[in-house]
């Protein structure tokens, strides 16, 4: 921003539209952007309910799933902040195989009769995208 010889106002645009970009780019890192990031948390808020409206006596189930579901989002998010390929492949194959056993805890909870159908194939749905986009991934 400078003022001219009449003391009017003359603003920057590009440097101002720079500016805000960088404010954007701030706002959201780029891992967070990653459709399969999203996926996984839509999913992992899907678990947060389940967990909190399982009965009593399923405390292990309820710690063994959070905690998958939880270390999806964590290597997603590490493996997008690694420096090399091979590297961050790797984090995705951790994410991709906690997936799967997200996957399989809702199959056993299922055939427990702990958790709902409409829980079981919306969180199904969830994991099905997510083991996809990590496969492509790698």
């Amino acid at each position: 921003m400078d003022i001219d010889g009449d003391g009017n106002v003359e603003v920057d645009v590009q440097s101002t539209q720079l500016r805000h970009r960088a404010a954007d780019a701030l706002d959201m890192l780029s891992f967070q952007r990653l459709d399969v990031y999203q996926r996984a948390i839509e999913f992992l808020a899907l678990v947060y309910d389940i967990v909190d409206d399982l009965p009593r006596g399923h405390a292990d189930r309820a710690d063994q799933l959070t905690r998958a579901a939880e270390s999806v989002v964590r290597n997603i998010a590490e493996g997008a902040g690694r420096w090399s390929e091979a590297d961050s492949a790797n984090r995705y194959k951790i994410a991709r195989g906690e997936a799967m056993e997200c996957a399989a805890s809702l199959d056993i909870m299922k055939l427990r009769k702990i958790i709902t159908d409409a829980r079981h194939e919306r969180g199904s749905q969830l994991l099905k995208g997510v083991v996809e986009m990590l496969t492509k991934m790698v």
